[in-house]
């Protein structure tokens, strides 16, 4: 029989960090917003970039519906952003969540050979007007 000394068996749970949102108010990385329409001239509200600031294994989104109408449905996707410019995408559902209630989505593993550099969060579609208008919160955390 071999002993195996500091060998417990069982592998320590990953540890998550909050990624900190571009344009956030600087003190918490939930971001609310409200679904909102195209714009001919400037940007929509509908993307969210979260700042890789350090290698993870793995990334986790959350979203979170804050709107009270029972009917609302939000077209979600979700992409990792990669330091080269490519990006992959891995959430892309349309979501009908009762108020307060949400979903997380992965945990998505890391790019072998790719370095994140963002994870997007893009809620709302051009092509679901029907979305308009209803809130929600988003965040999304690395493991390692």
């Amino acid at each position: 029989m071999v002993a195996l000394s500091g060998f417990s068996g069982a592998q320590a749970a990953p540890v998550c960090t909050f990624l900190a949102p571009i344009g956030g108010n600087g003190t918490s990385p939930i971001i609310a917003k409200s679904v909102g329409r195209g714009k001919a001239i400037g940007k929509t509200n509908w993307n969210t970039d979260f700042i890789v600031n350090q290698p993870y294994t793995s990334f986790k989104f959350f979203f979170t519906a804050n709107s009270s109408d029972a009917g609302a449905k939000y077209p979600v996707e979700g992409f990792m952003k990669f330091s080269d410019g490519s990006n992959l995408q891995v959430i892309n559902e349309t979501m009908n969540p009762p108020i307060g209630t949400g979903r997380m989505f992965g945990p998505f593993p890391a790019i072998p050979g790719k370095q994140a550099s963002q994870m997007n969060f893009k809620v709302g579609a051009s092509s679901d007007p029907g979305a308009l208008g209803f809130s929600y919160r988003i965040s999304v955390q690395g493991c390692r």
